[in-house]
């Protein structure tokens, strides 16, 4: 026999779609003055040199980093590739790529191991690192993970609007992202959206006209990896830094930099990419960045209409304040 209040459990119970979306509010966030004050407070870390490219063979230099001196890695490796004469074809104009690319032409493994294998060493205990790859080279990248005891927590999928037409084949629209932990239970992860899949969309934006690199990563991919895996104040190093979009990503959202680049051709763009962006200029507390509660609306009425009788959301427009219990990973 179900009781009344049997009943009335089960009614507050029932699952309504969309109550979590309009709930969720990021922890912990910063303003805008608070991620500054962090940036500036871990100025002096244990890495004698910070906020610097420094122009070497990314393993030579690892290895003259301290033990646990980094909180995340992003890597964009030489993909193996070889992109020489295929400038039209990939939209390049060869007048305005700079020279001196060295693609890996050889042992594309031994090339993988030699630099992963330096990254937990220098990583600390909640670090961890999203190590970018196409798909021809993708299991070499994935072995030395392993063998570097390094483990897999995302396998995540970037989805770019451009691919180089083919007659027998589906077009290559995508490249692989790797999210590496060091420790499997205590890597820092900052959940700042409530849904979050692992296939990213992120326009390719082309830059006619502008010396760069072979190869360009949008800002936009590199600032996602810092948002989810950083704190304002940390120190994000990038082993191939090309054009520097690492550093740029950083310096513009109160991270602290490093990174290293063996073609010293690139010097001048990455200091006039660096140059050309303001400090935490891109930087916006993340509860700021949610879904506005009329787009939520329109996507989840009946859980407007609950929230808005509960008097969770004020006045129609305005999520009102709830603690929030941080999940485990």
């Amino acid at each position: 026999m179900v009781t009344d209040g049997q009943t009335e459990l089960k009614k507050k119970r029932k699952y309504i779609p969309g109550v979590a979306a309009f709930r969720f509010q990021p922890e912990p966030d910063w303003t805008k003055k608070q991620a500054n004050s962090l940036y500036k407070r871990r100025k002096h870390s244990n890495i004698d040199v910070i906020d610097k490219v420094l122009y070497e063979d990314c393993v030579k230099g690892m290895q003259d980093l301290p033990d646990e001196c980094v909180d995340l890695i992003v890597a964009d490796p030489p993909f193996g590739i070889n992109f020489s004469g295929m400038e039209s074809i990939y939209n390049r104009d060869v007048e305005f790529v700079v020279t001196g690319y060295q693609e890996i032409d050889d042992d594309y493994a031994k090339f993988t191991d030699a630099w992963i294998s330096e990254l937990p060493r220098i990583m600390k205990e909640d670090a961890s690192a999203y190590v970018f790859s196409g798909w021809t080279n993708l299991e070499y990248v994935q072995a030395a993970a392993r063998r570097a005891n390094l483990k897999v927590i995302n396998h995540i999928i970037w989805k770019y609007q451009f691919g180089v037409f083919t007659m027998k084949k589906f077009v290559t629209s995508h490249y692989h992202i790797l999210l590496l932990a060091k420790d499997p239970k205590k890597y820092y992860f900052h959940k700042i959206e409530h849904y979050i899949p692992d296939v990213w969309p992120i326009t390719r934006k082309y830059k006619p006209g502008i010396k760069k690199n072979g190869t360009v990563l949008p800002v936009e991919v590199v600032e996602k990896c810092i948002d989810f895996s950083s704190e304002p104040g940390d120190v994000i190093l990038d082993p191939f830094m090309g054009n520097g979009t690492t550093a740029v990503a950083a310096k513009r959202n109160f991270r602290h930099y490093l990174g290293f680049e063996i073609n010293k051709n690139l010097q001048y763009v990455i200091d006039e990419n660096i140059d050309s962006v303001d400090l935490g200029e891109q930087y916006t507390a993340y509860k700021k960045r949610l879904p506005a509660i009329e787009t939520l609306k329109k996507r989840y009425p009946k859980a407007y209409k609950h929230l808005l009788k509960r008097g969770e959301i004020v006045h129609g427009t305005k999520r009102r304040s709830r603690p929030y219990s941080k999940s485990t990973v």
